[in-house]
């Protein structure tokens, strides 16, 4: 196959690391790519979110799959204009990509077909927002309805900073757009995990978990960034969570879906709270997590192009038993620049990422990356670099990410040092 991966950070450069090694890819293209890319894959220069110049692109050079990294195309219909092309396309239609695009859309299916989330209510209006507020025990947790980077919730720990969080969204001046709607939930105390599955419609393939690190700061403190580490599996999934995640909550969306007359293809990353063994909904994604999606690609056994290909054209059924996860746990350390998530700078200079060659079983993906003039490596986003390794256990694998992390010679860049810390004090209090 010819294949177009469509995005530039972190996680396309692991989902552009794999699909080069894939049997079934004759030759790889991603648009608009990074630095770190374009070591796997030729760089079309075309944004993610030019929905005719990509279509076009895939039709001028007869690509066989398009698969689509981010979310915001996959929201402004780039799936759909590429099938009524009919070109093949990894990710869901518009009306699919609600389940992202529109956070009161997915709590509404949540509550119309029974799936366990928070208690929740959606406004528009500032007063009634207010008066829900004032009804609730703190915290209480404030949404963005639309798409704001990772970032559109806000956990307030008392009722003042839950009106005035609501108030910055609907007046437009924290989100823009995104928050013209919020919805106001309920708080879960409990802990938080990933799940990822594929659909194409009407078979689910159950992939596997990842645990993330949204906070800025060591111990979880700070703003909510878009991630600043992940790793996989997370510590407290057992067979049988992973069954009431998939019977409770995946499979019943995907059935939902079909019923709404929005079948659901490409893949879909349920963000979950753990209450007292039970998994709530806090969030779908419909692309893989960044920087999940590393964790997830360096431990992904099989021909992952074929795989996403089955997902495509509706054939996902033949792909069982043609995936497989490495027993050996990963993590992904993201070093982002000094500033992030508020303003930073950028065109900082970067080296020393060849001298972690010789950790063995280690990766460093690019995000926010690209080349000067001379050639040489600089920064041009908030998360620049995810570092990636695996290990026997998930000790090892930490080892050798803040390895790497010490030989990256980057004075503007920083990192948390605690990923992982929930599993490692897990493992520690289990021994």
């Amino acid at each position: 196959m010819k294949i177009l991966l469509v995005g530039s950070g972190g996680r396309e450069h692991a989902l552009a690391w794999l699909l080069a090694q894939s049997p079934s890819c004759r030759a790889l293209y991603c648009a608009p790519g990074n630095a770190g890319i374009e070591s796997c894959a030729e760089i079309v220069d075309i944004a993610a979110e030019d929905v005719d110049a990509l279509v076009a692109y895939a039709k001028n050079n007869e690509i066989n799959l398009v698969v689509v990294g981010p979310e915001a195309p996959l929201v402004k219909g780039l799936a759909d204009a590429l099938a009524a092309e009919n070109i093949l396309v990894f990710g869901p239609s518009a009306a699919a990509a609600q389940l992202e695009g529109s956070k009161g859309f997915m709590k509404d299916l949540c509550k119309k077909y029974n799936i366990p989330t928070a208690g929740y209510e959606r406004f528009s209006d500032l007063e009634a927002a207010k008066a829900y507020i004032m009804q609730q025990t703190p915290p209480v947790v404030v949404k963005a309805d639309g798409l704001a980077a990772g970032k559109g919730v806000i956990i307030a720990q008392n009722h003042d900073e839950a009106i005035e969080a609501a108030a910055e969204m609907l007046s437009g001046s924290s989100f823009g757009d995104a928050g013209a709607q919020i919805v106001i939930e309920e708080f879960l105390d409990g802990e938080e995990l990933s799940y990822f599955a594929l659909a194409d419609g009407k078979t689910m393939l159950p992939l596997t978990s990842a645990q993330d690190h949204k906070r800025a700061f060591d111990g979880d403190e700070g703003p909510n960034t878009g991630g600043m580490g992940a790793y996989s599996p997370a510590h407290m999934m057992t067979p049988e969570l992973e069954q009431k995640i998939l019977s409770q909550i995946i499979e019943p969306t995907i059935d939902a879906m079909a019923k709404e007359g929005c079948p659901f293809t490409g893949v879909l990353f349920a963000g979950l709270m753990v209450v007292d063994g039970q998994p709530k909904l806090i969030e779908y994604n419909v692309r893989f997590g960044d920087p999940e999606c590393q964790t997830l690609m360096v431990r992904f056994k099989g021909d992952l192009a074929a795989v996403l290909r089955a997902c495509a054209s509706g054939t996902l059924s033949e792909m069982d038993g043609q995936v497989g996860w490495s027993e050996e746990p990963s993590m992904c350390v993201v070093m982002a620049t000094k500033g992030y998530p508020g303003s930073y700078p950028k065109n900082t200079p970067i080296k020393g990422i060849a001298a972690t060659f010789d950790v063995q079983h280690l990766t460093v993906f690019h995000a926010g990356t690209a080349k000067d003039e001379n050639g040489a490596l600089v920064s041009t986003g908030g998360r620049v670099l995810g570092i990636t390794a695996t290990g026997k256990d998930l000790r090892e694998a930490k080892g050798k990410c803040y390895r790497a992390v010490g030989l990256i010679d980057w004075p503007d860049g920083f990192c948390r040092s605690d990923i992982g810390w929930r599993a490692l004090k897990a493992a520690d209090e289990a021994a």
